[in-house]
């Protein structure tokens, strides 16, 4: 399919994991991608790969939670390509797991800043343009953990349950702007995530899966790619689990 053709498509950590498999399948679809990576080496690496689909692509260095890189993005952006139609809030880092008592605020604050502050940033900074164009599609990346919360995870899961909510709020603050904010919300990945948690850790959140595995990236990837697509012009202010058949609601 080439429903995305000519659309410009911003994923944030799409250097690796899940990020690379939406970029991947948004270009798949026709849409120009935007790699914003804070790891330059694999911003460029990922954008060549983009390159030898035949697609357009736009490396940029990225630390989400600071403004000041957020809006040098964008203006590298609308420099190369003129309009943004898709923005896909993925970059997230999981913390270390300690108990809520003994959690180190300074993890807890830079956990939060990536997570749930540098979605509101990327959001605040292409709103503008998408107000001006008169249409766009914005897809958080939650988790069923911003649903549930898990234990010694508090800061992830309280980012998540942030990011959940903001969809919310900013589905109903844009309804009837033809700009579209959705979010999805996986269960454990076959993704580095994964594997960085401890056995235990990841034996813990499998056997919470009814289906009894871990989601493959490419499977979220395609249920990003339906809410960027005009398919799913009636839904804003949504949460899609991608979870295996976990779900608490």
């Amino acid at each position: 399919m080439m429903d995305l053709s000519g659309k410009v498509a911003i994923v944030t950590g799409s250097g690796r994991g899940l990020g690379w498999a939406i970029a991947q399948r948004l270009a798949q679809d026709g849409a120009k991608m935007v790699i914003a990576e804070i790891d330059w080496v694999s911003a460029q690496e990922k954008a060549t790969a983009i390159r030898q689909m035949k697609r357009e692509a736009l490396p940029v260095k990225t630390d989400v939670s600071q403004w000041a890189d957020v809006q040098g993005m964008v203006e590298q952006i609308m420099d190369k390509f003129g309009r943004i139609d898709i923005l896909v809030n993925n970059a997230g880092i999981l913390g270390p797991y300690f108990l809520v008592d003994e959690y180190p605020e300074g993890i807890w604050d830079q956990v939060i800043a990536v997570n749930l502050k540098g979605t509101f940033l990327c959001c605040k900074a292409v709103l503008p343009i998408m107000k001006k164009q008169g249409n766009g599609s914005i897809i958080n990346i939650a988790s069923v953990a911003g649903k549930e919360g898990n234990a010694q995870m508090a800061p992830y899961s309280a980012s998540k349950g942030g990011i959940i909510t903001l969809t919310k709020t900013l589905g109903k603050e844009l309804a009837t702007s033809n700009i579209r904010v959705n979010c999805v919300s996986p269960a454990l990945l076959e993704t580095d995530m994964a594997k960085a948690m401890t056995p235990e850790q990841r034996a813990l959140l499998t056997s919470k899966i009814p289906m009894g595995r871990l989601g493959k990236p490419e499977e979220v990837a395609a249920v990003v790619k339906f809410l960027a697509s005009d398919e799913s012009s009636f839904v804003t202010g949504q949460c899609y689990d991608i979870s295996g058949g976990r779900s608490v609601y």
